[in-house]
């Protein structure tokens, strides 16, 4: 599915009775030309009973995605297996890594200029809104002008007993995989 700016999607959790606290959870991802890309995510819930990271100073850190967290796949629309995980936490730390096929050749990729990620948080809405650089990230062969990227978008949700809930645009059929090719299923251009 093509994306329009800021077309908003529902991550969708992998288990739909497991939605637990949350309303709803959206999604969109927006190429911003010479400023890179844009991913904003707003979850709907009742907060107090999520365990939501506490904000801290940006940096690059490791294994994100065992607490509530924010995540964007992106491939090049060339089917060549390669393909980026941006992991965005509501704690403005961040993580970047390379794959060159399906869950192979993973390696974390230092950002000259590291993804700004703006928290905003209310008693019943999270918003998440990541800039991510399209020259840091992004292979040079994906960034020519015309070239169309792939994009899958995703969640972890952790609830207050530790408990996790797994969101995509389109999940795997077996078991929650965000890297699944299935899962990109929005096209924009690239910055």
């Amino acid at each position: 599915m093509s994306a329009s700016p800021d077309m908003i999607h529902p991550l969708q959790p992998f288990a739909p009775a497991n939605r637990g606290p949350v309303r709803a959870l959206t999604a969109s991802a927006a190429s911003g030309g010479e400023a890179g890309l844009r991913f904003r995510y707003v979850l709907e819930a009742d907060l107090s009973v999520l365990r939501i990271p506490a904000r801290r100073p940006p940096r690059q850190a490791a294994e994100l995605w065992q607490h509530t967290c924010f995540e964007a796949f992106i491939a090049g629309a060339a089917n060549g297996g390669g393909y980026l995980e941006l992991n965005f936490s509501p704690s403005t730390e961040w993580a970047a890594y390379s794959f060159a096929s399906y869950r192979t050749g993973m390696t974390a990729v230092a950002l000259p200029d590291p993804p700004r990620i703006e928290v905003t948080r209310s008693q019943a809405e999270l918003a998440v809104i990541a800039h991510v650089g399209g020259r840091a990230v992004l292979p040079e062969a994906w960034r020519a002008q015309g070239t169309k990227l792939r994009i899958a978008l995703s969640a972890v949700i952790e609830d207050a007993g530790g408990g996790i809930s797994y969101w995509a645009l389109r999940h795997a059929p077996e078991k929650p995989d965000f890297h699944h090719p299935s899962g990109f299923v929005i096209e924009i251009g690239s910055p």
